[in-house]
C-alpha cells in the first residue's frame, strides 16, 4: 500500500513560498508544488495566472463567508476537491473546459458528505457527464 505514495517525486512535496498582493496588501503563501500545480491547471483552465486565480478565490471567500481564516489550508483543500471532482467526472478531464463554463449546481450536486452539501453520494452517471461536457461547449 505504501509504495503507492512513497513513491512520490520529493520534489512534489517540497513546499514554495510565492509573494502575492491582495487588494494591495503583500502576503505570502507556502504550499507544496503539487498544490501549486494543480492550482496552475485550475488558473489556465480559465485563461489566468495562478495569482489572479489566488486572487479570485480569495475575493469570492470572503464575499460568501466575510473572513478567509487559513488560506493557505483553503487553497490545498481547493486543489484536492478539484482533483477529486475530475476523477468523479464531475469536472471534466478536458483541460481545454473552462471552470467558469461550468454549470455551478451540477457539479456540486449531491457532493459525499463533508464536502459542504448534505445530501448523499452518487456517482456521476453517463447522461450527466454528457450534460456537463455539452453545457461546457454553449458556454465557450
Amino acid at each position: 500500500m505504501c509504495e503507492v505514495f512513497i513513491s512520490a517525486d520529493p520534489q512534489s512535496y517540497d513546499a514554495r513560498t510565492r509573494s502575492v498582493r491582495l487588494h494591495g496588501v503583500v502576503t505570502s503563501i507556502r504550499l507544496e508544488n503539487l498544490f501549486w500545480q494543480v492550482l496552475e491547471e485550475i488558473a489556465q483552465r480559465d485563461g489566468m495566472v495562478v495569482v489572479q486565480l489566488i486572487e479570485r478565490l480569495y475575493d469570492e471567500l470572503v464575499a460568501a463567508r466575510g473572513e478567509v481564516g487559513n488560506f493557505a489550508s483553503f487553497l490545498r483543500v481547493s486543489a484536492l476537491r478539484y482533483e477529486a471532482m475530475v476523477a468523479q467526472g464531475r469536472i471534466p478531464a478536458d483541460t481545454s473546459v473552462a471552470i467558469r463554463s461550468l454549470d455551478a449546481e451540477t457539479v456540486l450536486h449531491e457532493l459525499p458528505q463533508g464536502w459542504g452539501r448534505s445530501t448523499p453520494a452518487q456517482p456521476p452517471d453517463e447522461t450527466r457527464v454528457r450534460t456537463l461536457h455539452v453545457a461546457a461547449r454553449r458556454r465557450a
